[in-house]
């Protein structure tokens, strides 16, 4: 852990450089990795480049806006973990599961269909992940 952000030890990122450089992986990545999906994806017909930007600027809007929403929360995950530490740095940062898993459940409603008994078992998942959540970060 980087416990000086003007001055890191000797080898080692602050934060604030870290990001940059992942940062610059995640744009770098995004374009090798989206260019290859869009001509052999594992459904559908192969598409150019250019139809990326037919989609419509909502939707590019609301990607936009999702990454930005993840970027500064890792962002200030990765910062406050010199200061809180690495367990509750992880268990606050894997909240976000949690929340995924709320919308996907209750807001969107993606097991409206599912058999009966699948609403239980959902139920007791989230209560068991947050349980184990909390267990990660009381073990400082």
């Amino acid at each position: 852990m980087v416990s000086n952000f003007n001055i890191p030890e000797a080898g080692k990122l602050t934060p604030y450089s870290a990001l940059v450089i992942f940062s610059m992986g995640v744009v770098i990545s995004s374009f090798l990795f989206n260019s290859i999906q869009m001509k052999r994806p594992f459904m559908g017909t192969p598409v150019s480049f250019s139809d990326y930007f037919k989609g419509r600027s909502k939707d590019h809007l609301i990607g936009i806006f999702g990454g930005a929403i993840w970027s500064i929360g890792m962002s200030l995950s990765i910062i406050a973990s010199g200061k809180a530490g690495p367990a509750i740095s992880y268990g606050l940062g894997q909240g976000a599961t949690v929340v995924a898993a709320i919308w996907g459940i209750y807001v969107w409603k993606e097991f409206a269909k599912a058999p009966v008994g699948t609403k239980s078992l959902l139920n007791i998942m989230l209560l068991l992940y947050v349980a184990g959540l909390a267990l990660i970060i009381v073990s400082k």
